[in-house]
């Protein structure tokens, strides 16, 4: 028996027990009621309560309760103190005002007390949250990443993993350099997912399953980057797809994603979610090239337009020479006219240098 059932079957007794002295008490007081009836409505009040409180009761005590429990364990350190701090404060306002309501006549000396305990804790509760860079500092604690000593904090700073961030494998060059915050973290439906595409009856499917699956035994074999595999349940109705499932586990985690997906990327900015996209790092640290630079480069095949030559750098930014198609398998030296940054990248075109000339590549060396 799980505690959720042991818990319902004790508040429907308790609600029962509840319902049998109240209802009793208010049906002796009726001397016209047959014992006979009031034995049939003592039944019916104890069964409507019992059925009642089994099936509110774990709305009532173990779903809270563990709803708090997990937005606390992955709230930051600054947000709980501030709350705690903040309801603390509420609490103390609301006891000093306790002793001249609980002198008010009729219900009001007991309910008013109860309500102004539930409003001010909440209250300093959700002040404490917002202002806890200002409670924090006022103390000389640190309150967040880069901030005095709590600098250390931005290396506890975790990481979803999308799927084709694992398939894709550069992320685990990029965990051995350092330049990742915190820990990876893999959720269970993302592993099932590499699982299915493992399991693809479509040979390349199946073979990028196969790798991404190897990336991760990778990842997790490294030391530099912790990984770390968590259930991530999405308690939403309806069935979600694997990318609707790492945004709401984002929202609750409060953890970027790290994904190579652009739809992912996308909707993740729409919804405020913070994205670590591989193509953008590899864009951002690939070799500046300014316009009149000049390149040496060569020429692979030919290019889509007329007389066009096409080369790569080493890096793989792709260069495309005009009136480069003379120099086809050719190492030429060619000035850039123009850099465009496009969705896959970032692509060049330049002109053959004048006056210079291409030298075979069979014959260099």
């Amino acid at each position: 028996m799980t505690l959720e059932t042991a818990l319902r079957f004790i508040g429907g007794v308790l609600g029962g027990l509840a319902a049998w002295e109240v209802g009793l008490s208010l049906l002796s007081a009726q001397p016209s009621v047959e014992p006979a009836s009031l034995l049939v409505a003592l039944f019916v009040i104890v069964g409507a309560s019992f059925g009642i409180l089994f099936m509110v009761t774990p709305y009532l005590t173990t779903r809270p309760f563990f709803y708090v429990l997990e937005h606390l364990t992955h709230a930051p350190a600054g947000d709980v103190v501030g709350g705690v701090a903040g309801l603390v404060a509420g609490l103390l306002i609301a006891a000093l005002l306790a002793a001249p309501l609980s002198a008010l006549p009729w219900v009001f000396g007991w309910t008013l007390p109860l309500i102004a305990s539930l409003t001010f804790g909440y209250l300093g509760a959700l002040v404490g949250v917002n202002q806890r860079r200002e409670i924090l500092a006022h103390f000389g604690l640190p309150w967040g990443p880069g901030h005095g000593d709590g600098g250390s904090t931005a290396a506890s700073r975790r990481v979803l993993l999308d799927t084709s961030a694992i398939i894709d494998g550069r992320v685990a060059d990029v965990a051995r350099t350092g330049f990742l915050p915190g820990p990876l973290i893999v959720p269970r439906f993302v592993l099932a997912e590499l699982q299915r595409v493992a399991d693809s009856p479509d040979p390349i499917r199946r073979q990028r399953g196969r790798r991404g699956l190897e990336m991760l035994a990778r990842l997790q074999k490294d030391a530099s980057v912790p990984v770390e595999l968590i259930e991530g349940d999405v308690d939403l109705d309806g069935p979600l797809d694997v990318d609707a499932q790492l945004l709401v586990l984002a929202q609750s985690l409060r953890c970027p994603i790290l994904t190579n997906d652009y739809n992912l990327n996308r909707v993740a900015g729409i919804q405020g979610i913070a994205v670590l996209n591989v193509n953008e790092l590899a864009n951002a640290v690939k070799t500046v090239v300014l316009p009149g630079e000049l390149l040496t480069v060569k020429v692979i095949q030919e290019g889509k337009e007329f007389g066009q030559g096409v080369g790569y750098l080493d890096d793989g930014t792709m260069v495309v020479i005009e009136n480069g198609r003379p120099l086809l398998n050719s190492q030429a030296d060619v000035v850039v006219n123009r850099v465009i940054q496009t969705v896959a990248g970032r692509m060049v075109f330049a002109q053959p240098r004048q006056g210079l000339t291409a030298a075979p590549a069979a014959t260099r060396g």
